[in-house]
């Protein structure tokens, strides 16, 4: 089967595969700092691409600057079917710590920072991060923030806007400001809060991108997961994401690492075929 026939998803104007890479782990722990093996890093995207990943997903706060640098040495001059999604709407203190940084001044630098470090003149898709809370989406107007980015759209500097980390009541008063073509959410098997936005985007064709697709769970979950990946000859984090695939076409995979082995496993996520039987026993996990 493989990655060129597991479909795939609009980004705007941008085709891609509905399983992508994401670098955030290409940076220090935390996303902090530098890798421990910079030519390793440069390895494993090297790889990615040469298996056929045409969607990286990274941001100028990883590191800061680090991950955008590495993407730019390994990859720069780009395929022409590569398409970049960065973020912006936060930043880091000297110590790490996650910073909102949503004013337009912050979102400007933050778009100049990434078009640097990433060596481009424009960028496909930024994603405005709401910031109202660090640990998940948290209630509080974007209008303020995504009017700025859509300034920066207007100037050339962005090609498409998406959006990170946000409530329901955030999409819709985005839907009102900008057409955005992603939402960028934790969604997993058993947080799915976002079921009835997911199916919501799925009509209006705009893409859903959950991160951390893995964890989270109880012993009894993670037992239940297990139990269906022995089913079906895979691993359980491929099981995992291999249901992200199958619950909606608009659900899109950035799983990242900073192992070539590791990516392997993602990118055959591909190959990994869920019978009705073993997707009804993982919805169940939910009831």
């Amino acid at each position: 089967m493989g990655i060129d026939n597991i479909g795939t998803f609009q980004l705007g104007d941008r085709t891609v595969k509905r399983i992508g890479y994401g670098a955030m782990q290409l940076a220090g722990p935390g996303a902090f700092g530098p890798p421990q093996d910079w030519d390793s890093a440069i390895a494993v995207l090297r790889e990615a691409i040469a298996l056929g990943v045409d969607h990286i997903d990274t941001s100028d706060f990883y590191g800061p600057h680090i991950t955008n640098k590495i993407i730019r040495e390994a990859l720069h001059p780009y395929p022409a079917d590569l398409t970049i999604v960065t973020k912006i709407g936060a930043s880091r203190d000297d110590k790490g710590e996650w910073v909102p940084a949503p004013s337009e001044k912050e979102l400007t630098q933050a778009v100049h920072d990434n078009l640097r470090n990433l060596g481009l003149d424009a960028l496909d898709v930024v994603n405005f991060r709401a910031m109202h809370n660090k640990v998940g989406p948290g209630e509080g107007s974007i209008e303020e923030s995504l009017t700025a980015v859509a300034e920066l759209q207007q100037q050339g500097l962005i090609r498409h806007i998406g959006i990170s980390n946000v409530t329901p009541t955030q999409v819709a008063e985005a839907r009102k400001i900008v057409n955005f073509v992603c939402v960028q959410n934790l969604y997993n098997i058993v947080h799915r809060d976002d079921d009835p936005m997911i199916d919501e985007l799925a009509r209006d064709g705009i893409a859903f991108v959950p991160f951390f697709p893995l964890g989270g769970w109880t012993p009894v979950q993670s037992s239940v997961v297990s139990d269906v990946a022995e089913e079906v000859g895979a691993a359980p984090m491929q099981v995992a994401q291999a249901w992200l695939l199958r619950r909606s076409p608009n659900i899109m995979l950035i799983p990242g690492t900073s192992r070539i082995e590791h990516l392997l496993q993602n990118i055959a996520v591909a190959d990994v075929t869920l019978p009705d039987a073993a997707f009804e026993k993982l919805n169940a996990l939910m009831a």
